[in-house]
């Protein structure tokens, strides 16, 4: 007798899905780091591949969608975040989105890099979870430069540096242009010619914004009982580019709690390690080769 009947599709959506890396591999996955932690868990994953990819506004919208749809008020929210950053006010609304549904009982797990506006997000949390090879990163703002023009045109050449250091280098050219030590004043000129004043101001609020966001962040939950002046004092690693010199510098648990911030080392040999690295591993794949952005729960899977 034919065993062709015997033979379906099913195998090959299997294999599809699995090297697809869909939300089917990983809702479970999920699901089961709910059960763990007994909390809404949500993940937020940006690809570091593809340059243009940043958290953003619509990143806080699709989240409050999804947690309008699923979350019951006051219960406990643990977002999953690993992404390489974005815009600062977006990761202001994410915080705020995740801490209003939760009745601020929100936390977050770095699986391995939430760097720049991710780390702002994780300054939102009561509680960051974190392995020993987990990375937070410094939220100086960065801005495009274009070495052989000046201000700001359009163009594909742009380089990205700190705005601190921007700034700093225009300060130094004044301060010694203007020192009456100089012999020739010529030279520092030339060189101021090419800033804009204006620029120059814009990138001041730019990065008095991040320190701003960082601190009231921090100053509304994780370290509530801090003065202004001190939670200031205590992040500079994060908001100084004097500190750690590079915007792509890793701030590892130990750092970022003698920063002041509450965090919990999870165990890299422990079961619930393993099940937070296997959702990574398959969540970074998708955003590395499928798509550039996911937002997921164990019931519903969003990609862009």
């Amino acid at each position: 007798m034919s065993t062709a009947k015997k033979f379906t599709a099913s195998p090959f959506v299997t294999v599809e899905r699995e090297v697809g890396q869909t939300h089917d591999r990983r809702k479970g996955l999920i699901k089961k780091l709910e059960d763990h932690y007994q909390a809404k868990v949500i993940t937020l994953f940006t690809s570091f591949k593809r340059p243009d990819v940043q958290i953003e506004d619509m990143d806080a919208e699709m989240l409050e969608s999804v947690l309008a749809a699923e979350h019951k008020a006051g219960d406990k929210i643990l977002l999953i975040i690993n992404s390489p950053g974005g815009q600062a006010l977006a990761a202001e609304r994410i915080a705020n989105v995740c801490r209003a549904y939760s009745n601020n009982n929100f936390e977050v797990i770095v699986p391995h890099m939430a760097k720049s506006a991710a780390t702002m997000v994780c300054f939102g949390a009561k509680k960051i979870h974190m392995s020993k090879t987990a990375e937070l990163g410094p939220v100086d703002p960065q801005v495009p430069f274009w070495p052989d023009t000046v201000s700001e045109p359009t163009g594909d050449n742009a380089i990205w540096i700190s705005a601190e250091e921007y700034i700093r280098s225009y300060e130094e050219l004044i301060s010694q242009s203007s020192s009456g030590k100089a012999k020739r004043i010529e030279p520092f000129i030339q060189q101021l010619n090419r800033y804009d004043s204006r620029y120059i101001e814009r990138l001041r609020s730019v990065q008095q914004l991040s320190t701003d966001i960082s601190i009231r962040l921090l100053k509304s939950l994780m370290m509530s009982g801090k003065s202004i002046a001190n939670i200031k004092k205590g992040i500079e690693v994060f908001t100084s580019q004097k500190k750690l010199n590079s915007h792509g510098r890793m701030i590892n648990h130990s750092e970022a709690k003698e920063c002041g911030l509450n965090i919990e080392v999870v165990d890299l040999q422990s079961a619930q390690w393993h099940l937070i690295w296997e959702i990574y591993v398959r969540a970074d794949y998708a955003v590395s080769m499928r798509c550039s952005k996911l937002i997921e729960t164990a019931e519903t899977g969003l990609n862009g």
